[in-house]
């Protein structure tokens, strides 16, 4: 349990930095607001999401050290919400005795995909199967040597997100498309369901798991479209997941959030597909339907408070609203009040004013008692909604 600082936390003269200023920043900050912290966002564009909601919005970029460093200098404690920010200057930071959540050790395994797949093999945490390939070209010589089968699935290492940096490659003619650097090619896995577990670790070391979602996923986009709590799976294989989620949070050691993303393949194994430090898009259903939000259970976390209730009210469906497919400019949503009118729905428009196709620009959660009356509900919100241009 952690000692009783907090009073030094709310409406006082603490300062909360926070690299990023996107729609997860957005969603953090209705929490600072409610406990009344003082928060300092740094984000790229002028037009971030957090800017309306922070106390103090400076604009730079996220991979220039000087300007992270120079944002950990004002602050008291710094995190994330998105993890391509600069590692070098948030160690410095740390060795001068900032409190930075989640660590640089934690931030530099996972933010690249090649690093994180050896820590999975040297920790004996399951995984698909891989290739690691400075330069895409050795993936063609891999192909033609017999080392490498078709299908296969690529990642870039560094800096892939929602979709980005992820890509089905069937035939040698789907490599063309790709960037030529760092990447890892990994075995298409035959699976069922894509799960998620969310793991909250303290500064004192409380450990907290969310129920086991289930993730259903856009056929082109590679994004999720609904998340599912709970997930539509056994027991058994729940306490699997379970497992596995708190072994991975256990060895990368991790202050705040772990968004555990899992493969339950066929035979009901879990193997680990990647893993995220911050509050995630498997969490969002958790603001209406759980007792204690990510959002919330971030912040307790890296402030070491004590770490809240992770259990769900009612069952919680989240469809995400991402731009429409031929439509680019000024946003527009269409038919928000027949939503609006529809039992349990709750949207979140995240203040992205451009939109263009699979664009994320917000989320609707639904609550219900019953799962498969949200998962109808889910259904007909995201037949009725839709996300275009002027």
């Amino acid at each position: 349990m952690s000692t009783d600082n907090s009073s030094e936390y709310f409406s006082s003269q603490f300062k909360l930095g926070i690299l990023g200023g996107g729609q997860l920043g957005k969603m953090l900050l209705y929490e600072t607001r409610k406990f009344d912290i003082h928060t300092v966002v740094m984000d790229s564009s002028p037009e971030a999401p957090s800017k309306i909601a922070c106390n103090e919005f400076i604009l730079g970029d996220l991979m220039d050290f000087d300007a992270v460093y120079n944002l950990g200098k004002q602050v008291d404690v710094l995190t994330i919400e998105i993890e391509n920010v600069n590692v070098d200057a948030l160690e410095k930071l740390e060795d001068e005795g900032l409190k930075v959540f989640p660590q640089t050790k934690a931030l530099r395994i996972i933010q690249n995909k090649a690093k994180q797949k050896l820590f999975y093999v040297d920790n004996n945490i399951p995984t698909a199967d891989f290739q690691r390939f400075a330069y895409k070209s050795e993936i063609i010589d891999s192909i033609s040597n017999g080392a490498l089968d078709f299908p296969f699935i690529w990642k870039a290492a560094q800096f892939g997100y929602d979709g980005q940096g992820v890509k089905v490659v069937r035939k040698i003619e789907d490599l063309n498309e790709l960037p030529a650097g760092e990447c890892i090619a990994e075995k298409m896995i035959d699976f069922k369901n894509e799960l998620a577990v969310i793991v909250t670790r303290s500064v004192s070391g409380e450990v907290r798991t969310y129920p086991v979602v289930e993730m259903e996923f856009h056929p082109e986009a590679n994004q999720v479209e609904y998340v599912i709590c709970p997930a539509r799976i056994s027991d058994a294989v729940a306490q699997k997941a379970q497992e596995i989620a708190l072994k991975v949070s256990e060895k990368i050691q991790h202050v705040g959030l772990l968004a555990v993303e899992l493969f339950q393949t066929k035979d009901d194994q879990i193997i680990v597909n990647e893993v995220a430090p911050r509050p995630h898009n498997s969490g969002h259903y958790s603001i209406e339907a759980s007792y204690t939000n990510q959002f919330e259970q971030h912040l307790r976390a890296i402030l070491d408070l004590p770490l809240g209730d992770t259990k769900s009210k009612v069952a919680g469906i989240m469809v995400n609203l991402v731009g429409a497919e031929g439509h680019t400019g000024d946003v527009v949503y269409e038919n928000m009040s027949k939503i609006l009118g529809m039992e349990g729905v709750t949207p979140h428009i995240y203040g992205k004013k451009q939109t263009r196709p699979f664009r994320k620009m917000g989320h609707v959660t639904i609550v219900n008692e019953s799962i498969s009356e949200a998962r109808k509900i889910a259904q007909q919100v995201k037949e009725t909604i839709k996300v275009i241009s002027k």
